[in-house]
């Protein structure tokens, strides 16, 4: 489990929960009915290797420098009655931060489709920009779970009431998602 807060940032908290079969459940408030998804097996991986890495934990991670708030943050394991936590501002374990970087892609993956689907249902104009946007995650290989964008991406593709120029560049990512997909099986 990840969680982050950081008043004055967008977003301000953030709750994520990975288990081993890849589901997710994302919260931008603690209270928040949470959004699911799945990982893809190597990002599950990834996660669970880290978190092993770091002893599940049960070390301290702060670097204990003074640097600028940048959020608290907690990684925590649950393992059945086996739980441990790590409380950080900042750190300087490369674990650490590789971690954290992975959660920080689930949460930029997780606004982007909120974004694209916003968009589709309420400004086809603003459909481009998300693309945009999405594409360039994808390019800096930065998307989570980037399958679950399949849908939509098929349902703009295919419906006529979205611009040519939007279709055309949904298209294309569903076929380079796919053809990710395919090449990691």
């Amino acid at each position: 489990v990840y969680t982050k807060s950081f008043p004055g940032s967008a977003p301000a908290y953030v709750s994520i929960t990975v288990d081993r079969s890849g589901a997710v459940a994302y919260k931008e408030a603690a209270d928040d009915d949470p959004e699911q998804f799945k990982l893809e097996p190597a990002e599950t991986n990834g996660i669970f290797d880290l978190a092993q890495k770091l002893d599940h934990f049960t070390h301290p991670i702060e670097s204990g420098l003074k640097v600028a708030n940048m959020g608290a943050k907690t990684l925590r394991w649950e393992n059945g009655s086996e739980v441990s936590e790590a409380k950080f501002n900042y750190s300087l374990d490369e674990n650490a931060k590789a971690l954290h970087d992975l959660f920080e892609r689930i949460t930029e993956t997780v606004r982007q489709m909120s974004v694209l689907q916003r968009a589709m249902r309420h400004d086809k104009l603003g459909i481009d920009a998300a693309l945009g946007s999405i594409l360039f995650s994808w390019d800096r290989k930065r998307l989570m779970g980037a399958p679950q964008f399949l849908p939509l991406l098929d349902q703009l593709a295919g419906n006529d009431i979205y611009m040519h120029m939007s279709r055309t560049r949904a298209a294309e990512l569903a076929e380079a998602i796919r053809a990710a997909k395919a090449k990691a099986e």
